[in-house]
Order: structure tokens, then C-alpha cells, then sequence
């Protein structure tokens, strides 16, 4: 995939969060992920050689749209556009990484809690604004932030599970991530690539359902 298509990731508005994958495993596990449905995928800078990971894994699948995750500073942020990523995923706010992202054109998921780091994010410039972590809110609050927010993208994160997609939607999500209780390190370690498979395909398919229902 050439680049960060957001009218794409609208229509197909998953995000997986890949955290400790080695490149033994990065290959299976991206086969998986994009054979279940998945056409964005971010890898976590906290993981081990990430940005030898993130250049592999846009040079052998690049039908795929891979990002750079847990970005905390500019450094980080240029190493990985230079490694190849995409767009940019951050927990929280850097004025320096929105600033370069805003100035290269790169999309940007600015993570925030309360209703001033969201406006104050979504000012920044984001492409969405990272709601994390979204299960200790719930649903509802995705509502209550659409109330006075209802212009502002926001990206649910953290701990959504296959039974809470329908009201995560429903409350005004742009998009949903689903992350390490799919892709967890024991499923890598054990080469469960099969199983995530199965589970993706199921994410995948809830949140198009719901969304077509809008």
C-alpha cells in the first residue's frame, strides 16, 4: 500500500497493535493479521529491533500499511518514517512530534484521556485522536465526548473485545485497535498463527457489520 489512505482506513477503520514480535515470527504473524482482514497495523517502538522490524515488514508486504506505535519523541519519530512507517501512533501528546508530522504530511494518532488532551490533540493536527485506554472509559464516554466534540475523530484503544464493538460504535468510534490479547507473546511463542487468524477475522468482520449498520 502505498502510503496512508484515511478514506481507506474509514472504510476499513481497524488499527492492530503488534508489541514484542521478533523477525522470526513478524512474517506468520502479518499473514495472519492481512489474511483476516487487517490492512493497518502498527509496531510498537518498546519492541525489541523495531525499526529493522517495521523495514521488513514494509518491504515484504507492501499491500500492507504498517505505522510506528509508542512513539514518545521526534527522534523516534524521524527514525521510524526513515525505517518506513507510514503514519505515526503515540499514548500521548509531543508538541515536537505533532509539529513534524503536521510539517511532512504524516498521519498522526495522538493518544488522550480527558476532553482537554483530546481537543488539544485533535488541534495538534491528528488524523484521529487515540481515546486509551478506552475499557477503563467504556463506551459511554465516547458518547459523552461526542457531545461537544462531535467533529473530533476519535480511535477507541485498549482493551476492546468482540462482545463491546457493537457500542463502541455505536457511542461514535472513527475507528477500533485490537491488540495484545490477540497477538499476545504466547501465541507468537507458540506459533498460534492460525488462531489469531480466526480471532482477527472475527474483529474484522463485527466492526464492518456494525459500521454498515450506521
Amino acid at each position: 500500500m502505498s502510503g496512508f489512505d484515511l478514506a481507506f482506513f474509514e472504510k476499513k477503520p481497524v488499527l492492530g497493535i503488534l508489541r514484542g514480535v521478533d523477525e522470526t515470527s513478524l512474517p506468520c504473524v502479518l499473514e495472519a493479521a492481512f489474511s483476516g482482514g487487517l490492512r493497518f497495523l502498527e509496531i510498537t517502538l518498546n519492541t525489541a529491533n523495531a525499526f529493522s522490524l517495521i523495514k521488513i515488514a514494509t518491504q515484504q508486504f507492501p499491500d500492507f500499511c504498517i505505522g510506528a506505535g509508542t512513539v514518545l519523541n521526534l527522534l523516534a519519530a524521524q527514525q521510524a518514517i526513515q525505517a518506513g512507517a507510514q503514519f505515526i501512533v503515540a499514548p500521548s501528546l509531543n508538541d515536537e512530534v505533532a509539529e513534524y508530522c503536521r510539517h511532512n504530511k504524516i498521519p498522526f494518532f495522538p493518544g488522550a484521556l480527558t476532553p482537554t488532551e483530546v481537543e488539544k490533540a485533535w488541534n495538534s493536527g491528528a488524523t484521529m485522536v487515540k481515546v486509551f485506554p478506552a475499557s477503563l472509559m467504556g463506551p459511554e464516554y465516547f458518547k459523552v465526548l461526542k457531545g461537544p466534540y462531535d467533529t473530533i475523530k476519535l480511535m477507541a484503544v485498549g482493551g476492546i473485545r468482540l462482545d463491546t464493538i457493537p457500542r463502541y460504535v455505536s457511542a461514535g468510534a472513527s475507528a477500533l485497535a485490537l491488540g495484545g490479547s490477540i497477538f499476545s507473546p504466547q501465541r507468537m511463542a507458540n506459533q498460534e498463527y492460525q488462531a489469531m487468524q480466526k480471532d482477527i477475522t472475527e474483529f474484522v468482520l463485527a466492526v464492518n457489520e456494525n459500521y454498515s449498520n450506521i
